[in-house]
């Protein structure tokens, strides 16, 4: 640490003119004795050595030297059962803290500059940039980041997961974003990329190295422990931290991917070069694209392709969320093929059923024909499936009907109340006035309808419009055919000839 030349003269003077000692001057002048030292040495000026007291832990100093140097990741724990062993008789606590400065530092290694060529290589990783809350579930936000290590010039992709489907997503679109790929590009030792290493034995995930042989690059993992062989990736995901993210706001994964794609299109390339300042990253890209292996013709099938098992509902659970198929499938095992927008389910190479894509936790996707022909073929299954419903749509509902059941109400004209207020008022007003209904203890639609109507009129909303008309009042408001009234205007038992 440096201190202010002001200071320095001080301690000086107040230690040779003034015969303070470094206790005294320390104490007084608040900076810590080694500070006072230092500056005595610097200065040429002989400082007053304290001689050590002698320890217990001196007799047993060689042996524990020589141990260390042979076993230099030996446990302080187990060194000091050696040394207990041959009588030290002091606390383990100490021995640890007196251990810490005898073991042996590891030599500080040279690095080699390492320079690629343009087109070269490239290199990826993952950055965990925290979580995002999507309805019940609270998904990981992972930050997918390639680097072409020629130019610096950066792609970065949010996902809310770090499967291989996403893995493999993010090489296609910065390859498409730069127009090529590179020949060579590097990994860390990943899942996604290495399943299994023992030294220089790799077995490579095969489905990498399907893609890698799509698109011609070699895939090349880092030696381990190795983390500055991809230091270009490393420092562009710290960059994309401090830089992009940092007390960034967007409104979904949506926004966040466009803003980083102005990022990396923008700000990005506009830096400064670290080969040559006199260039930016936008023209040392322009020199690299050159040199970029051509995309290949079709296209990788991409998604997630997962085989799942259907039960007695016709439903299959994916990623924390169930999605309807035909009943006709039920206790079977089906195949689905998933990306970030849809989730297809196939029997075999047919697909049943196509969904768009949830990321919440537990919601229910439905296809309402699905649902249909299993109602129109089981007796009693419409009570059920409005219980469903309601189940989903607001949970305190399950709460309200046992209440309700234990005080003997009818539960099915109170379950068709509830699904009516349910069209009419929405599923979140309905459970917090469900929630009202609950506190006070009042387990009845008539108390749900008065706790919507008192939240309507304090937000001063309309009353709202029911929309499907009941049974009754359709057959009233039926158009009436008109008749002709002329008959009745000749006067009756009025003879003709009169």
């Amino acid at each position: 640490m440096t201190i202010a030349p002001e200071l320095s003269a001080r301690i000086l003077r107040l230690y040779d003119v003034e015969k303070w000692r470094v206790g005294t001057i320390s104490r007084l002048l608040r900076v810590h004795r080694d500070t006072v030292h230092r500056v005595l040495a610097q200065s040429g000026l002989p400082t007053p050595s304290t001689p050590l007291r002698p320890s217990r832990i001196d007799p047993y100093r060689a042996f524990i030297l020589q141990t260390l140097a042979r076993f230099p990741e030996l446990s302080a724990v187990r060194l000091f059962g050696m040394v207990s062993e041959r009588g030290y008789v002091g606390s383990g606590e100490h021995f640890r803290h007196l251990i810490a400065g005898m073991r042996p530092r590891p030599v500080a290694e040279a690095y080699l500059r390492l320079r690629t060529l343009p087109g070269e290589q490239a290199q990826v990783d993952w950055g965990h940039f925290g979580h995002l809350q999507i309805g019940r579930a609270r998904r990981p936000l992972m930050a997918f980041v390639m680097v072409l290590s020629y130019s610096r010039a950066i792609f970065l992709r949010f996902f809310l997961d770090a499967r291989m489907d996403s893995f493999l997503r993010g090489h296609v679109e910065a390859f498409a974003s730069w127009g090529g790929s590179s020949r060579v590009v590097l990994y860390d030792n990943l899942k996604s990329a290495v399943l299994e290493r023992q030294g220089d034995a790799i077995r490579f995930n095969p489905t990498l190295l399907e893609f890698a042989a799509h698109c011609r690059y070699e895939p090349r993992p880092v030696a381990v422990a190795r983390g500055n062989e991809k230091g270009r990736v490393e420092r562009a995901i710290r960059y994309a931290r401090e830089s992009f993210f940092a007390a960034r706001a967007f409104n979904g994964l949506d926004d966040l991917n466009a803003q980083a794609r102005l990022w990396c299109e923008g700000p990005v390339l506009d830096r400064r070069w670290p080969e040559d300042s006199a260039l930016s990253v936008r023209e040392a890209f322009n020199i690299e694209r050159a040199s970029l292996l051509a995309l290949p013709e079709r296209d990788y099938p991409l998604g997630e392709r997962v085989a799942v098992s259907v039960g007695k509902t016709p439903y299959v659970r994916f990623d924390l969320n169930d999605y309807s198929v035909p009943y006709t499938h039920v206790r079977r095992t089906l195949g689905v093929l998933a990306d970030e927008r849809r989730v297809r389910i196939f029997d075999g190479t047919r697909e049943l059923a196509a969904h768009p894509r949830s990321w919440d936790r537990g919601a229910q996707i439905e296809d309402t024909s699905h649902v249909q022909a299993l109602v129109d073929q089981k007796r009693g299954a419409r009570a059920h499936r409005a219980c469903d419903r309601l189940a989903q749509a607001a949970p305190a509902s399950a709460e309200l009907l046992r209440r309700a059941g234990i005080r003997g109400h009818n539960l099915g004209s109170i379950t068709a109340a509830l699904m009516r207020l349910l069209q009419r008022y929405g599923a979140a007003a309905l459970q917090a006035a469900m929630l009202d209904a609950l506190e006070r203890d009042v387990p009845h639609p008539n108390a749900v309808r008065l706790a919507l109507e008192r939240a309507r009129e304090a937000s001063g909303r309309p009353p709202p419009v029911a929309l499907v008309l009941p049974e009754h009042v359709t057959r009233r408001d039926a158009p009436v055919r008109t008749h002709d009234l002329a008959s009745y205007d000749r006067p009756e038992n009025v003879d003709e000839h009169e």
